[in-house]
């Protein structure tokens, strides 16, 4: 079952995995909420995320039909009915300075974003030093509803998600915790 009525989300990547990477997303409790592992070396992104570790229960699965696009999209999809929440598209050119998502309704409109903080900060994150934590601003019909940070760690890949500002749940959670994923799955090969 996916935690939809939660409002802050930890993301943690694992740090020593030879191929692909495993992510965790936990509640203020510590306590494990989803799991995912993306494959190594696929020709499409195939992420699915489970609701355990033992990989009994898949919730979402996140897909691209695109081979090795700079801006591919990301169909969303509730399992195991099949349902599509919604997609996320990756602005490939505009995110080599700086990183921006758009967030699509099942319908196809678009209906927000996720974007880096700074032009200034990304920069500096990709030339300089990955020292520097990385934030995201999700922003729905023109409105900030919630933060995306990275928490400085040389050893583990940590973020918190906070959407506490989204009061009326504008962004659907299946949607957040895709782009958390992605965030971490996609952008986090930059580092």
């Amino acid at each position: 079952m996916l935690p939809l009525d939660q409002h802050i989300f930890e993301f943690r990547k694992q740090f020593f995995k030879l191929a692909g990477g495993a992510f965790r997303v936990y509640d203020t409790n510590q306590r494990l909420l989803l799991f995912s592992e993306q494959k190594a070396f696929k020709i499409r992104e195939d992420i699915r995320v489970y609701s355990d570790e033992a990989k009994s229960n898949q919730v979402l699965a996140i897909r691209t039909q695109q081979i090795l696009d700079i801006s591919p999209t990301f169909d969303v999809l509730e399992m195991p009915s099949g349902e599509k929440a919604g997609s996320l598209k990756r602005k490939g050119l505009k995110s080599i300075l700086r990183d921006e998502w758009e967030i699509y309704d099942p319908n196809g409109l678009l209906i927000g974003k996720v974007e880096e903080d700074s032009t200034v900060l990304a920069i500096l994150r990709r030339f300089l030093t990955n020292l520097i934590p990385q934030k995201y601003h999700f922003v729905v019909g023109g409105q900030e509803v919630g933060t995306f940070q990275q928490q400085f760690n040389p050893f583990l890949y940590r973020a918190t998600m906070d959407l506490t500002q989204d009061t009326g749940k504008r962004l659907d959670r299946r949607l957040a915790l895709a782009a958390g994923i992605l965030l971490l799955a996609i952008e986090g090969r930059q580092d």
